[in-house]
């Protein structure tokens, strides 16, 4: 694992160390890695939700298509 230091105010540092004994981290690294890990997960979801809407029209999401689905998941053929 590579090192990085960072820079932060007093406000922001302090803010850091209340998450970090609050929240039950064990260091403010923790804290930190677990903010970019929920930061990479919210860009890659932005970018499924502009590329669906991007994308072309298909079929209505009627019962009968999450009946489809339902099935696929539990392993059986309609």
């Amino acid at each position: 694992m590579t090192t990085m230091n960072i820079s932060l105010p007093e406000t922001l540092k302090a803010f850091v160390d209340q998450q970090v004994t609050g929240r039950g981290f064990g260091t403010s690294s923790e804290y930190m890695r677990d903010l970019i890990r929920k930061d990479q997960d919210r860009q890659a979801l932005r970018t499924l939700l502009l590329d669906g809407a991007a994308s072309a029209p298909t079929d209505a999401a009627d019962a009968t298509y999450f009946d489809m689905l339902r099935d696929r998941v539990t392993g059986q053929r309609r």
